[in-house]
């Protein structure tokens, strides 16, 4: 795998040496295009047992899933290249406590809509989905944690308590370093894609930042990472916590990025709980 995509990399850097703009498109084209997360067989039947509701926004069909109970209201925001299914482990003890679980596919992910996935477009999947079920608590894992910081940071009138976040990246900056050296782009084509995002989607990557946006958060907030998580650093979470005043951070070794585990879940359980 390393090998094709750093062989992509040279091919796209050659592209960029007579256009810099069509190498920009073909590598932001990479980035924002997920080739796994639609949903199989074995998930298919697990959100089956749902109450399946398509939302619209901006023009695109949002999957949402329900499991009713009657208590508090959790929303569930899954990561890249993954779709709502992958809570599972989680809903069915959650069941068990009477909560009130809603769940959405991502932009490009699942049942939902859009070709493309980007986690502006992914806050405004969950604010919309937010304003419709008024979660207490939301969990977001990996880049669902961002997008759900960003989707309520403007949002004061939101009933939101609690906030999880599982992997979480901080910098969006840095997330586009990984992806360049992990594809090998040279500074021409680094610089090339930096400024069609800006023109594209009208936002400085600078400013992105799940850190600075919880520096507005007042409610109570859980960040999970493991240390040796190799797709978001550990770092990520620090800066995170540091910034997310009434937070816990909880550290665990071994677990990787997915950190699908009972102990992960024990630790949810005892936040919620609290």
């Amino acid at each position: 795998m390393i090998i094709i995509q750093k062989a992509i990399g040279i091919l796209v850097n050659f592209i960029g040496l007579f256009s810099r703009k069509l190498a920009a498109r073909i590598a932001l084209f990479l980035f924002t295009k997920p080739f796994k997360g639609r949903i199989n067989e074995k998930q298919s039947d697990f959100l089956d047992t749902s109450f399946r509701e398509e939302l619209t926004v901006n023009g695109l069909p949002v999957m949402t899933y329900r499991w009713l109970g009657k208590g508090k209201t959790i929303l569930l925001a899954h990561g890249w290249e993954s779709n709502a299914a992958r809570w599972q482990y989680l809903i069915e003890p959650l069941q068990k406590l009477n909560y009130n679980i809603i769940a959405l596919d991502a932009p490009a992910h699942g049942r939902s809509g859009s070709n493309r996935f980007n986690a502006l477009l992914y806050a405004e999947f969950i604010n919309n989905v937010s304003k419709k079920f008024n979660p207490d608590i939301i969990i977001g894992h990996s880049v669902g944690g961002m997008a759900s910081a960003f989707s309520n940071s403007n949002h004061e009138d939101s009933r939101l308590k609690k906030l999880i976040l599982i992997g979480a990246p901080s910098e969006f900056t840095d997330v586009l370093k990984r992806y360049f050296n992990m594809m090998g782009y040279s500074k021409r084509i680094q610089n090339a894609i930096i400024n069609l995002i800006k023109n594209r989607y009208k936002v400085d990557s600078i400013s992105f930042s799940t850190a600075k946006q919880l520096e507005r958060f007042h409610i109570e907030g859980l960040i999970l990472h493991d240390e040796n998580d190799r797709v978001i650093p550990y770092s990520d979470a620090l800066l995170i916590s540091k910034s997310f005043k009434n937070s816990t951070l909880i550290t665990t070794s071994g677990m990787g990025h997915s950190m699908v585990h009972e102990s992960i879940s024990n630790h949810i359980y005892e936040f919620l709980e609290g």
